[in-house]
């Protein structure tokens, strides 16, 4: 099947499609022996392609792979020689060569998505597309309004980066700790352990949920499973659904994502008028 040369490159995992368009316009790239131009088509499966003289890698299918990460496994292709632990690509039975997709660290557990489709994974790691990612998040003493009220605001690293506003809510009590919802459009290294030391809030466990409209779902530990063509899609083109994934025909409907009532009122979306989301007094 024909596809715009940036595109095959992007799949290819030689970076974002803006960058192999750059490839193009710089004349590194040559298709069945000739410049190729920015815009034009090919077929990898017949046409030789090349960067810089060297031919793309044999095209393999694009895999899609949805895994739940248990602690304690590295969410990296390779280890170092002397290191003896799991990464995620020992728990996944497949031939081709896959990526994490976003990491999780170490001590972290929950939905990581593999695949070798290096353009949907630029999609889902830059900042400027903005996917979601949804967290549990286990604390070893309850929140108080005021913790919550300064995570969502925003908290200065210890890098002088500060974190863009996220949505955060307590969501049940766990003991004398809390389970907290986080989502999020970043994600820097260790960001919500950091975030949590700073506000005084001993992270127990911390559990990804969702990427963009991907969920982890009833998926145990160390399984995984494909992703389905629907679900692919909807990775591919997220202006197709709403947060969460939900289609947007309410948001159509409304203009700002929540649904009339009989009386003409607006009801607020679900992740802030359920029990999970609801922003409520936080027991004691």
């Amino acid at each position: 099947m024909q596809e715009r040369i940036q595109k095959i490159l992007a799949q290819a995992g030689y970076g974002s499609r803006r960058a192999c368009e750059e490839f193009i316009v710089a004349r590194r790239v040559r298709v069945n022996g000739k410049t190729a131009e920015l815009g034009q088509k090919a077929d990898p499966a017949v046409d030789r392609i090349t960067l810089d003289g060297k031919p793309l890698p044999k095209t393999e299918r694009l895999v899609y792979i949805a895994l739940n990460k248990p602690r304690f496994v590295l969410s990296t292709v390779e280890r170092e020689d002397d290191d003896n632990r799991e990464t995620v690509i020992d728990l996944v039975d497949v031939r081709e060569r896959v990526y994490p997709v976003g990491r999780l660290d170490l001590e972290s557990e929950g939905l990581i998505l593999l695949t070798n489709d290096g353009d949907l994974a630029n999609r889902l790691t830059h900042p400027r597309y903005g996917h979601e990612k949804e967290y549990r998040v286990l604390v070893a003493r309850r929140p108080d309004e005021e913790q919550l009220a300064a995570w969502r605001r925003g908290v200065v690293l210890e890098d002088g980066h500060k974190t863009a506003p996220a949505r955060v809510f307590f969501s049940e009590p766990q003991g004398k700790g809390a389970w907290i919802k986080v989502v999020m459009g970043e994600g820097r290294k260790r960001q919500i352990r950091e975030i949590c030391a700073q506000l005084g809030l001993p992270v127990v466990r911390i559990v990804r949920v969702r990427i963009g409209s991907l969920r982890l779902g009833t998926l145990k530990s160390r399984a995984w499973r494909f992703l389905s063509e629907e679900e692919v899609e909807e990775l591919k083109n997220p202006e197709k659904t709403g947060d969460g994934g939900r289609k947007t025909e309410n948001r159509r409907k409304t203009g700002d994502g929540g649904r009339k009532t009989e009386g003409g009122k607006r009801r607020r979306r679900e992740s802030e008028s359920s029990t999970f989301g609801k922003r409520r007094k936080i027991p004691k």
